[in-house]
């Protein structure tokens, strides 16, 4: 199991599993989650390397390593310490 953390809070997620999910259950705030708005843009702060490759989605919006689309990245294991990247 892998673990998103959010300010206080975290959640056990799959293997595997798209990021996006674990953030709807956090409260993390954001709209559209289809990776065409660039509204659910994260930063993330720990566990970058936890994290699947670039989708071409994210490339296409400028996004790193370390900034990611919730709605695209997915957590392959460990842990990941995230915040919405408007806050």
């Amino acid at each position: 199991m892998a673990v998103i953390k959010f300010e206080d809070m975290q959640i056990e997620v799959a293997d595997g599993d798209l990021i996006k999910e674990a953030c709807e259950k956090l409260e993390v705030p954001f709209g559209c989650r289809h990776g065409v708005c660039g509204t659910c843009k994260i930063d993330i702060l720990e566990g970058e390397e936890n994290l699947s490759s670039l989708t071409k989605e994210e490339e296409d919006m400028n996004r790193d390593r370390t900034h990611r689309l919730a709605c695209q990245a997915k957590i392959i294991q460990g842990t990941v310490l995230i915040k919405p990247e408007n806050i």
